[in-house]
Formats: structure tokens, sequence, C-alpha cells
């Protein structure tokens, strides 16, 4: 059995693998760590590979709690990946970045892939049908949004995201639910059909944790996937078995 874990910006997510299917997943604050993972190889004691990945840097804690129990790779920009990346500073693309692209080679072979994860912020992430990693690009996520109305102006409140109705606000509050969720939409909307016109047979797929707010209302055709990152960090923790 597989662990991974993956450190994000607000919440650590654990998963547990047998093969390439998830058993478990669960997500967590940062400060029940030593907890949950305790909890997690009392629960699978079969757990004897994990790999940790994380978008900030460690304090090394974390990696020397996990290495109590079994074999630990950290996820870095030297780790093996099995696709030819193309990208221009790979010293600097990030972990969770890494893990959607390895998703995207292992799940859609020799096809044009576009992953969207929607998290704190939002990326695009290019894997051509050659398996070439050709970049993308990243763009404020939906509560960096609503912080940010808040934060930069004097009268705007800090809001919580919401779905719309319409996309006509008739008050403060719901003009800014539309601006950051319609608008957030139509981004995605338009940069799908960007790399429409540039690579034929496209496969998107959409992911992150607030990828439920535009599953729905995207005109185009998407594949949405809550645990893409989870199965790409379970892919490159097999692959740098080797």
């Amino acid at each position: 059995m597989n662990l991974v874990i993956d450190i994000g910006n607000t919440l650590t997510k654990y998963a547990v693998f047998h093969g390439r299917k998830i058993i478990f997943d669960e997500s967590s604050t940062s400060n029940l760590f030593l907890s949950k993972v305790k909890e997690l190889f009392e629960q699978y004691p079969k757990i004897n590979r994990a790999l940790i990945a994380s978008v900030a840097s460690l304090d090394g804690n974390e990696l020397d709690v996990v290495s109590l129990f079994c074999k630990v790779h950290l996820l870095s920009n030297d780790s093996k990946v099995p696709f030819k990346n193309s990208y221009a500073t790979p010293k600097t693309l990030g972990t969770d970045r890494i893990a959607l692209a390895t998703a995207a080679f292992y799940q859609n072979p020799r096809g044009n892939t576009l992953v969207i994860d929607a998290g704190t912020c939002i990326t695009y992430d290019m894997v051509n049908d050659v398996g070439e990693y050709v970049g993308g690009a990243i763009s404020p996520g939906v509560q960096m949004r609503y912080r940010a109305m808040h934060e930069m102006t004097n009268a705007l409140p800090l809001l919580q995201p919401e779905e719309i109705l319409d996309f006509i606000g008739n008050s403060t509050k719901t003009s800014m639910h539309s601006g950051v969720i319609n608008g957030v939409s139509l981004e995605i909307d338009g940069v799908i059909n960007q790399y429409n016109l540039r690579f034929q047979d496209l496969t998107v797929i959409l992911t992150g944790g607030d990828s439920h707010f535009f599953a729905n209302r995207l005109k185009n055709t998407i594949f949405a996937n809550s645990k893409f990152l989870l199965e790409g960090l379970n892919y490159l923790l097999e692959y740098n078995k080797r």
C-alpha cells in the first residue's frame, strides 16, 4: 500500500492507495499532522511507502514523522517524472503541477490533455500527445479574488463563495459573487477555447477544491475528477520506486 500526503496552502490531504485504487482519503488542518499519520498507520499497517508533496517549504518534522513508519519520498523538482518537461524554468515548477501533469500523462496517453486545478490559485497545465509538458498558466483562485476585493477597498465585505442564480447581481454582495463565480467561469471557458484552437482532440480535466462551482457552468466539455492530483502523486511514488 502507498500513502500520499499533499500539504497545501490551507489543508493537508492524505490518501491511501492499494495499487491504483484509492481506499482512503481525507483532509485536515496542518496542526493535526502527527495524530493523522499515526491513525493512518494504525488503520493501514500494510503501508510500506509514502510520498510527501508540499507547495511550501517543510521544517523537516513532517518527513521525520512519516519516516518512523516507512520509506518516504519527498517530491521535489529533482524527482523523476515520466513526461518530457519542456518548462523553461523547471526548478520553479510546483509539486502540485508536477503531480497533475503526471496524472494527465498516465490517464490520457498519446492524447492532448489540459488540467485545470481550481484551488488557492487556478492553474492550467498542458501535456501534449507526445508526452511533453509544455506549461500553462496561473491565475488567482476564488478565495483570493474575494479577499482581494475586501482588502484592497474600503467598503466591500469579505464574502464566502456562493452559487449564483443570475450573472446580473442586484446588490453589492450578489454583484461580487457574480464577478468572481461568473468571471472565473468565463475565464476557464476562454482558456479552454484558446487551447482547443492549438491542440486537436483536447481532453480537459477539472479538479481542485473549488471545481464544484464551475463543473456545471462551463460551456466546454470537461471531465471532473476531484482526486486527480492525489492520483498523480501515487503515480509519482510508483515511478520513483524504481
